[in-house]
């Protein structure tokens, strides 16, 4: 069902919303860029049409929104423990395909990776909607197209914005709100169909390939910083963090914090031994992980192409074009053999 709504009507509807949903978009951070006097573009809770950043990429995924940077997990003392209490509205993020389909892959390793579902990470992900951002244009390092996460379906709504107006696709359950505040209109929804990147993804990889020589070339390049991983919508792993109380050592939380593949001592062992050592092994085992492990378990590459990894990365480093060389040295391997 399509609507067309002015400003002011859709900052009237952002207002009915908010009485029962948390209201997340991506906005414009004066100031907090990675350089001097430049703008960091995250997600925020909004009320209105103004402050979301359409134009541009979020230098950052809305990931965090569900499955937060640090988040405690329960509280306890000498005696007992208790779980934090959890909003009760809703939230509605507004957001990316692409971010769409993250998030269904972190479904998958939260809800579906063996016989135990993430509580934490459910009782947030229940409650959550999707309002689509319709992309105009790709956008640059994108390569959504050569990974299928160009298009979406079963969203509650998907937004055009234009020139003091909002044209927009909605289900039936939202279809009643947005009559009340818009009018009717015709609305077909439009997908990127071309990137500026073309990824090709290997169809069988040769288990040489994890000892190639082209992974030395990133132990010199990487820094090991873990901005591509914290960029990252679909990166996962978390480390726990027991936090002990000053005025009473007795009492604490315990805390689930984001960690990285990519930084020190993320596979330290008791006794000081580590795997992966250097950053080339390191990127191998991040790359191999997102096109070649999660597709083997789950059937599709963990990977979907918002280019992120390669907005964020200080030394330069393409992620679409380490893929596109693992697919080309695929078959020399294979030859080899």
């Amino acid at each position: 069902m399509g609507y067309v709504l002015d400003g002011q009507s859709f900052d009237g509807l952002l207002s009915q919303l908010s009485k029962e949903y948390l209201i997340y978009a991506p906005v414009r951070i004066s100031g907090k860029g990675a350089y001097s006097d430049t703008d960091l573009v995250a997600y925020g809770q909004i009320s209105s049409l103004d402050e979301i950043e359409y134009n541009e990429k979020s230098r950052f995924s809305p990931k965090e929104l569900i499955y937060p940077i640090t988040q405690t997990l329960f509280y306890f003392t000498e005696d007992e423990y208790k779980e934090p209490a959890v909003s009760q509205k809703s939230i509605i993020i507004f957001c990316r395909p692409c971010d769409v389909h993250a998030f269904r892959r972190l479904d998958e390793i939260f809800l579906k990776n063996g016989d135990f579902r993430d509580s934490y990470y459910e009782a947030i992900r229940r409650k959550t909607v999707f309002f689509i951002l319709e992309c105009a244009g790709s956008f640059e390092n994108c390569f959504c197209v050569s990974m299928g996460t160009n298009r979406v379906e079963g969203y509650a709504a998907l937004l055009r914005p234009g020139e003091g107006q909002v044209t927009c696709d909605v289900d039936e359950h939202f279809a009643p709100l947005f009559a009340r505040y818009g009018k009717p209109a015709g609305m077909t929804p439009r997908f990127i169909e071309e990137n500026s990147i073309s990824v090709i993804l290997p169809e069988e990889i040769d288990k040489n390939i994890f000892d190639h020589q082209m992974w030395q070339e990133y132990s010199s390049r990487c820094t090991a910083c873990g901005r591509c991983t914290v960029s990252c919508p679909t990166c996962s792993c978390f480390t726990m963090q027991d936090i002990f109380y000053e005025d009473n050592p007795r009492c604490g939380e315990r805390r689930r914090v984001w960690a990285s593949c990519m930084v020190d001592g993320f596979t330290e062992l008791a006794g000081g031994h580590g795997f992966r050592k250097d950053n080339g092994s390191r990127m191998r085992f991040k790359v191999m992980h997102k096109i070649y492990d999660f597709r083997k378990r789950f059937g599709y590459d963990m990977c979907v192409g918002c280019g992120r990894c390669d907005d964020v990365c200080p030394e330069y480093i393409s992620f679409s074009g380490c893929v596109n060389k693992v697919s080309s040295l695929a078959g020399e391997v294979k030859k080899d053999d």
